[in-house]
């Protein structure tokens, strides 16, 4: 499984990338990469978007931690599963650090990015809704990798059983899952969304909270039962 935190870099950004970059942590540096910049020059790089783009913001950048259940991965392949985050994440429009950490029992990763695209000087701008996107979006690619994933709210992963039957095909909260992120980059709002499910035979129940049953399952499923990530609000914003 793999859990994400973000938070802002207000000052000492030299010192916050210094610290990831640090080669006791990163088997040498072997588990360092960057993107628009140098690994060693990151800080001045950012500085110069950031110039460049007249912001006097108070962000300098901002750091992500993605980290991994024991034993569940490599350094390899979790340095691998970042570069994707931070791909799909950033859109190849900001300039970036990132470092796998084996220093610990857990693997993590390290991202810290600048606050400012270099593409078209834009800032990043954070809040829920981008952090339920992140969120979303590890947890894909992590699946993608076969590992597990978080329950939102929660630092562990999911239940043995259901873990199980997610990784066999059979859960049926795994396939919600899957048919609506297919669907949300090809439909326009979330009528089609639920119309769009409901051609793939879903039966949906509104109320206080929108229910789903696929053929052949006996209960509902609520939303949010999903996770945050899966609200309707969260939906709408992606």
């Amino acid at each position: 499984m793999a859990v994400t935190k973000t938070h802002p870099i207000k000052s000492t950004l030299k010192a916050a990338i210094d610290y990831i970059l640090n080669p006791e942590k990163t088997d040498g540096k072997l588990l360092a990469s960057s993107f628009g910049c140098g690994l060693e020059t990151a800080d001045i790089e950012f500085a110069w978007t950031r110039e460049a783009a007249g912001d006097r913001g108070t962000h300098l950048g901002r750091h992500l931690i993605q980290s991994f259940a024991v034993g569940e991965t490599t350094p390899e392949e979790a340095h691998k599963i970042g570069m994707e985050l931070a791909g799909a994440v950033l859109g190849g429009k900001y300039e970036f650090v990132l470092t796998t950490h084996v220093d610990k029992e857990h693997l993590h990763n390290h991202l810290i990015f600048n606050a400012v695209s270099f593409v078209d000087y834009k800032k990043y701008h954070s809040n829920k809704q981008s952090y339920h996107a992140i969120r979303r979006t590890s947890d894909r690619i992590c699946k993608e990798h076969g590992l597990s994933v978080v329950v939102p709210g929660q630092d562990k992963g999911k239940s043995y059983a259901e873990y199980t039957a997610e990784k066999q095909g059979t859960s049926y909260k795994a396939k919600l899952k899957t048919a609506i992120d297919t669907l949300i980059p090809q439909v326009k709002d979330f009528d089609e969304l639920l119309r769009r499910l409901q051609e793939m035979g879903y039966e949906i129940k509104q109320g206080k909270y929108i229910s789903f049953r696929a053929a052949g399952q006996e209960r509902f499923t609520r939303t949010k039962t999903l996770g945050a990530a899966y609200t309707e609000e969260a939906i709408l914003s992606t």
